[in-house]
């Protein structure tokens, strides 16, 4: 499986914590190793996002995803449940 990420990702990404950029990392690991793993809480959005997916990193941070037709991973958004979902 392959991961990219948008210019949006990047710039949230920039913006987070220390402490959040070292838990994405164990999470993103994660990820890739196992999926479906419960800790990670995926699940399918619903609204404007209904085609995207969602991953909890931290407490509250989470990053919406989507898979594209080739298997490639675009991380779209990372944020608080507040800052990607209002």
């Amino acid at each position: 499986m392959e991961i990219v990420t948008t210019k949006k990702f990047d710039k949230q990404f920039r913006r987070q914590s220390v402490k959040i950029k070292k838990e994405f990392e164990k999470r993103i690991a994660l990820f890739l190793s196992n999926i479906n793993n419960p800790i990670l809480n995926i699940h399918k959005l619903s609204g404007k996002l209904k085609d995207q997916w969602s991953f909890n990193v931290s407490g509250d941070i989470r990053v919406v995803y989507d898979i594209s037709y080739d298997n490639i991973v675009i991380l779209v958004a990372i944020g608080s449940h507040s800052e990607l979902y209002s």
